[in-house]
């Protein structure tokens, strides 16, 4: 019998889904998607390109290709359209690189729940490293030094490195200094480079500088992105790569292509209208994504505060919707409940407390941490009035539906970490179940 199974974010969000409809109420906050209304212009976009019947090219249209070129040019990644490819998301686009680029991958531990399966299914070994202090997403330096020799004595064969930023789980940015120490690294071990910067347009401080480590090592470097989080299109399955000029990104580019021709055949014809509308960014488009910025952060640094004041330990949130708590210093009071890990940590937050979060273990983390990521953009409403509503709201953190939201997730903690709770008890304070 396989040993595979469903992407444990997509099965919790159906298991919450399933709750809900049997009249369960959950704070859920275990599925990284943004929450957001379809921006109304791209209905139009999508309408226009309904005729797009024909598969067309396999890396997309001239016009979509070039679009994404000038969207990696105008983030200081001078890019031809050649270099370019389109797919139905950037997940697939990940699979295929896994699928022909050499080597094993090496990953910052905690990462996105698909990097790993993704390398596994292609055959390759994966190497956790761990994640600075400060940030998410890559790997400590000195730490991936040491991974590197390690692995190569044990005779295996590191090549690929994937960077995070912004972050997927901890909501974090890496500095350029710690970007430019990797790449550094990443030169002198010979690796590969995949940057998922998908992430990139939903940092909350609009100065705060971003490094691409294509600006760095361009050469040895290939991006990803994609438009589910920063304009809400996860269900339109948009994503696209900029792959190094020059033989080599050629090469690997047409490797990418002839494992495209044989799964996905060619991006659908009306996204690539999308596509090129969204990805050549009218100034409609700039505000759309600039105001579900300032949404995700608000609200990210709102669930942030209340991790906190429960007792754990977290980074600051800098960048798209994610808090990463660490419950560690609750160690001993939370194994009242049964919680020894972050398997047990998961189950007793969602059947015991009604909150749905995707435990560290998913993640790559170390099993026995007490830590989780909670996606912080499924707090915006139930209704898409309600999401239209945060969306422009001045202070959206006093609408009602987010407020009450975030106090009950706040007390449902506070009940979670409180002492004098017997191992296995339901102990709860009138209508906090």
């Amino acid at each position: 019998m396989s040993s595979r199974s469903v992407s444990p974010n997509l099965a919790l969000d159906q298991l919450v889904a399933r709750r809900r409809a049997e009249g369960a109420a959950i704070v859920h906050l275990g599925f990284g998607e943004s929450r957001l209304p379809v921006f109304r212009p791209l209905v139009s976009r999508l309408l226009e390109g309904a005729s797009r019947n024909a598969y067309g090219p396999v890396a997309g249209s001239a016009e979509a290709r070039a679009a994404v070129a000038g969207y990696f040019t105008r983030r200081r990644m001078p890019t031809d359209a050649d270099q370019t490819v389109l797919a139905p998301g950037s997940k697939p686009l990940l699979m295929a690189l896994q699928l022909v680029l050499p080597g094993d991958v090496l990953l910052a531990r905690p990462s996105w729940v698909t990097y790993a399966p993704q390398a596994r299914l292609a055959g390759k070994q994966v190497f956790g490293v761990p994640i600075p202090d400060e940030c998410g997403g890559v790997p400590e330096p000195e730490a991936l030094r040491e991974t590197i020799r390690s692995a190569r004595a044990s005779g295996h064969n590191p090549r690929i490195l994937v960077l995070t930023t912004p972050d997927n789980p901890t909501g974090t940015v890496a500095s350029p200094a710690l970007v430019r120490e990797l790449c550094e690294i990443a030169e002198s071990e010979d690796l590969l480079i995949l940057s998922d910067e998908i992430y990139r347009d939903i940092v909350h401080d609009p100065w705060r500088p971003v490094l691409s480590p294509a600006e760095v090592v361009p050469d040895r470097t290939i991006v990803l992105t994609g438009l589910s989080k920063s304009i809400a299109l996860g269900g339109w399955r948009i994503g696209a790569a900029r792959f190094p000029s020059g033989p080599w990104g050629e090469r690997i580019r047409d490797e990418v292509l002839a494992v495209a021709s044989e799964i996905w055949s060619t991006l659908a014809g009306p996204m690539q209208a999308v596509a090129e509308y969204v990805f050549a960014e009218p100034p409609e488009v700039v505000r759309r994504i600039a105001a579900d910025t300032r949404l995700h952060g608000v609200v990210a640094n709102a669930v942030h505060e209340i991790m906190v004041g429960a007792g754990a330990l977290c980074r600051p949130p800098t960048g798209g919707f994610y808090v990463y708590p660490d419950f560690e210093p609750l160690r001993e009071r939370l194994d009242w409940h049964g919680v020894t890990d972050s398997a047990s940590l998961q189950r007793v937050l969602l059947d015991d407390f009604g909150v749905a979060v995707l435990g560290g273990h998913h993640l790559g983390d170390d099993p026995g941490a007490l830590r989780f990521r909670a996606a912080t953009s499924m707090l915006y409403g139930q209704t898409a009035e309600q999401r239209e509503a945060a969306l422009y709201a001045e202070r959206p953190l006093s609408l009602p539906h987010i407020r009450d939201e975030l106090d009950l997730l706040e007390e449902k903690l506070s009940v979670f970490v409180s002492s004098g709770v017997t191992k296995g008890a339901a102990a709860f304070p009138a209508g906090v179940r």
